[in-house]
């Protein structure tokens, strides 16, 4: 068993163990529970009621937070001449064709996300072995393989997320940081609900959403009612 330090456990007696918070209640609760001195991430884990193993019970998609998550995101974009120029432009941190590819190849990996121009995927297929369990592979559904590089550095600067199912069947993903506030968490957590609800398969079958956690960085789980996700204030 993990030992857990002395403002953990007294940040977790905070928490009913047994109870199924509404989500206002326990974004209240978690930022209570958020007592480190830097600014904690507020996170949500959901277990779906899917088998990943299978194609059509994946689980995957984007989502643009209302107010982003609070963090700096550094964006590499793979593209050539003016799609390079307009990545720039739009604030990409990393812009480059096949020098950047033997650069990351070299062991390069100070990014968080990866965009591309289809022309660009045939030479940029050869990382899929260093960027794909590191999750960092451009990807067309996830909106990162697009000709219209300006517009996706944006929205992933502004709070675009991608979520996607692990093979435990859960789904984990920022909603902010707990300076926030919770009106802004409370904003950031349906939205997303909203959009991993939207994204069950057709082929998932039973209670879709199991469960429901959200914690800080360093503090402890704190369970909500499936049923209350979405509702209005």
């Amino acid at each position: 068993m993990p030992k857990h330090g002395k403002s953990y456990l007294e940040a977790a007696k905070l928490v009913d163990r047994t109870k199924l918070y509404d989500p206002k209640e326990a974004i209240e609760l978690v930022e209570k529970t958020a007592t480190k001195k830097f600014d904690e991430t507020i996170e949500v884990s959901v277990r779906l009621g899917v088998d990943p193993r299978h194609a059509d019970q994946q689980v995957r998609g984007v989502v643009t937070l209302p107010h982003g998550t609070g963090k700096t995101v550094r964006v590499l974009v793979f593209a050539k001449a003016d799609k390079a120029k307009e990545a720039e432009e739009a604030g990409a941190d990393y812009v480059g064709a096949e020098d950047l590819i033997a650069k990351i190849e070299g062991g390069f990996l100070d990014f968080d996300v990866a965009v591309a121009t289809p022309d660009m995927m045939g030479a940029v297929g050869k990382l899929g072995r260093v960027l794909g369990p590191k999750g960092l592979m451009p990807n067309p559904k996830a909106g990162t393989v697009t000709f219209d590089v300006g517009k996706a550095v944006k929205e992933i600067k502004a709070g675009k997320i991608e979520y996607r199912v692990d093979k435990t069947s859960i789904v984990h993903a920022p909603i902010g940081k707990k300076s926030f506030g919770p009106e802004k968490l409370l904003d950031n957590f349906r939205t997303l609900m909203e959009a991993i609800i939207k994204a069950k398969p057709a082929a998932a079958k039973g209670q879709y959403i199991k469960s429901v956690v959200i914690s800080s960085t360093m503090g402890p789980g704190i369970k909500i009612n499936p049923a209350k996700l979405v509702e209005t204030k």
